[in-house]
Formats: C-alpha cells, sequence, structure tokens
C-alpha cells in the first residue's frame, strides 16, 4: 500500500522565494519514497511525498511555518493510487 502527502502553502505578499526555500530546508524524521517541491503563480508552494504505507498512517508532514511567511493556513491532503 502507498500513500501521497500533499502540502500546499501560498506565501505572504512577496515571500514565495522565502517560502520555498523555507519548505526546502525542512528535514522529515523518516524519508519518504520520494519527495518532490513545486512552485506555482500566486507564490504557492507544493509539496508531496510518498510513503510506503497505509493511507491513515501516521507519517511525517511538513509543519506550518511562521505566521509571517504565509497568508493563509496550510492546505494538506492524502491521496492513494487507484490503478491504470
Amino acid at each position: 500500500m502507498s500513500v501521497a502527502l500533499m502540502w500546499e502553502a501560498k506565501a505572504a505578499g512577496g515571500r514565495g522565494a522565502d517560502l520555498l526555500a523555507w519548505a526546502r530546508a525542512q528535514e522529515l524524521p523518516a524519508a519518504p519514497l520520494r519527495r518532490e517541491t513545486f512552485r506555482a503563480p500566486g507564490e504557492r508552494v507544493l509539496v508531496i511525498t510518498w510513503w510506503d504505507a497505509d493511507f491513515d498512517a501516521d507519517v511525517p508532514e511538513l509543519p506550518e511555518p511562521e505566521a509571517g511567511l504565509i497568508s493563509r493556513p496550510v492546505h494538506r491532503w492524502r491521496f492513494e493510487p487507484v490503478g491504470n
């Protein structure tokens, strides 16, 4: 079984590069199978981690950044593969 965790944040005005650097510097207490970091217009940062675990397993997630770095709370979702 595997699960993908999605973490998405919108930077405070003008802080997109800071949020991206912060997200890339975050170390998790365990290594995921895969980790990818993306950026998008509107100073948004997305991190997806893949884990060899059940959908509801307790796996490490990126924390909430300090309030001055983001313009709203972080969005988090879990996904599971569905096959072809």
